[in-house]
């Protein structure tokens, strides 16, 4: 039984719900890819001083990879609770454990004062980081999606999505700053630790501006059908939405997961691991890589919102592939052009590849969104996209780097990224396209009744497809 259809959010709230999700990604963001540049430039030194360099910076990005393996369980707990408390509750928490997490890291020892303990408690605050993004997203991209209404949500819905850039960004930003204005013994002696320090400020902004929205009214009326649906069965529980997802969205969990590896592992490849290849591999200062990466980073802001209007005219897939072809299409241009070493072809290389990844990451938040039903979507969605994370952005900087230690070559690794976007194409084929569907029409048995259980790739059960 299909639920009715809700009103759209008035444009003015519209923009708040955005705003608000966007500021809060964006410092979530800041916060994660800050350690992944820190990892790659100066985490080695103060917490692996003893390997060799390449390994020191092997060593940097496992601890780096870690903060990835945390962001499954991230998205079971949040989703757990976000499907069953609310949007908002979550995210508010998701911010101030991430925040935390970040300005602990800034005052940390290092190897040099407390010995192993040093890397072991940055692995620590890793895994909070991690812990807390895989809530994050889900959370964000839902409150947008469930706010607005379908004719325009693949636009609305990756506003958020620009977050990822946006703290890419400012992380990058403020690293670069403090490059070029600090000599590298004071950078390394506790320059490196300004930018972590900051995120206290950044996570109170975001809070103020968190606790000001509403909660998806979506999700408050699918809640009030499950109390309803529960009173009149006695007191009978709804299943947990884990069990409800993996019983009858496990297809789209898969698709997502799928959808996620090209556009997870080009992200890492290029924002992360170009900051080891093109400093030691080319020769290139760190000043040159981290401006590329600045540069490249607007760029992606400014089309990912291109991107999701264009999934709105003509469909989440074939907006999601043009990005995964594409990707796979670049890596070796993408590698020749670093190779000449110059800022130029440099610059060319990382923007292009940050365009073609847009394309993948713009629809992602409507797409994903689409596939679940109300009471199990914060799960299904944030297990989609997180779990697939532990294949694919984690190990990602830390395979690049392997495979240039062991063959000197971007050949490899191109390769490698060639072969996520192959994956990602077919899980893309196997989806149905979801752009025309009414968020509070997809019902199943996880929102606790007898609806018509809607699949982006399977047969639509009891009813009509959406």
């Amino acid at each position: 039984m299909a639920a009715a259809t809700h009103a759209p959010t008035p444009p003015g709230s519209l923009k708040r719900i955005v705003a608000a999700s966007l500021i809060g990604t964006t410092i979530e963001w800041y916060d994660f890819f800050l350690y992944g540049s820190a990892a790659a430039l100066v985490f080695n030194k103060l917490f692996f001083p003893e390997s060799d360099p390449l390994v020191g910076t092997l060593l940097s990005f496992l601890t780096y990879a870690v903060g990835f393996a945390a962001r499954p369980l991230g998205a079971l707990v949040f989703g757990h609770y976000g499907d069953r408390l609310g949007r908002k509750k979550l995210l508010v928490l998701s911010l101030l454990l991430m925040g935390g997490a970040t300005f602990a890291i800034g005052l940390l020892p290092t190897h040099a004062t407390v010995g192993s303990a040093a890397p072991v408690l940055l692995t620590v605050l890793r895994l909070v980081q991690g812990f807390a993004l895989g809530g994050e997203w889900g959370g964000a991209v839902l409150l947008v999606s469930e706010h607005g209404d379908a004719r325009r949500r693949g636009f609305w819905a990756s506003w958020p999505q620009t977050g990822a850039p946006a703290g890419q960004l400012l992380a990058t930003g403020v690293l670069s700053a403090l490059t070029a204005l600090l000599s590298d013994s004071a950078f390394l002696a506790w320059g490196w630790r300004i930018p972590f320090l900051l995120s206290g400020v950044l996570v109170i902004v975001g809070l103020w501006i968190r606790l000001s929205v509403d909660e998806s009214p979506v999700f408050k009326a699918a809640l009030a059908a499950a109390e309803q649906r529960k009173a009149d069965a006695a007191g009978q529980a709804e299943k947990m939405p884990l069990v409800a997802v993996l019983r009858h969205h496990w297809r789209d969990v898969l698709i997502a997961m799928g959808a996620r590896m090209a556009e997870n592992i080009s992200y890492y490849v290029i924002t992360a691991f170009i900051l080891v290849y093109a400093t030691t591999q080319v020769g290139l200062s760190k000043q040159t890589a981290l401006n590329a990466v600045l540069i490249g980073s607007a760029v992606h802001f400014a089309v990912i919102p291109l991107w999701g209007a264009l999934s709105d005219r003509v469909g989440r897939r074939p907006v999601y592939l043009v990005g995964a072809v594409g990707v796979g299409l670049w890596m070796f241009p993408f590698f020749a052009l670093i190779d000449q070493g110059s800022f130029g072809s440099l610059l060319l290389a990382v923007t292009v590849g940050l365009v073609l990844h847009g394309a993948m990451y713009a629809p992602q938040a409507a797409f994903f969104s689409e596939m679940f039903a109300t009471r199990m979507r914060y799960s299904g969605a944030s297990i989609g996209a997180q779990f697939s994370s532990v294949a694919a952005g984690a190990p990602a900087p830390l395979i690049a780097t392997a495979l240039l230690a062991d063959y000197d070559s971007s050949t490899p690794i191109a390769l490698y990224v060639i072969a996520a976007a192959l994956l990602t194409i077919v899980a893309i084929g196997c989806a149905r396209e979801t752009r025309h569907r009414d968020l509070a029409e997809i019902a199943g048995d996880g929102d606790g009744g007898e609806g018509a259980g809607v699949s982006s790739v399977g047969s639509v059960r009891g009813g009509a497809e959406v």
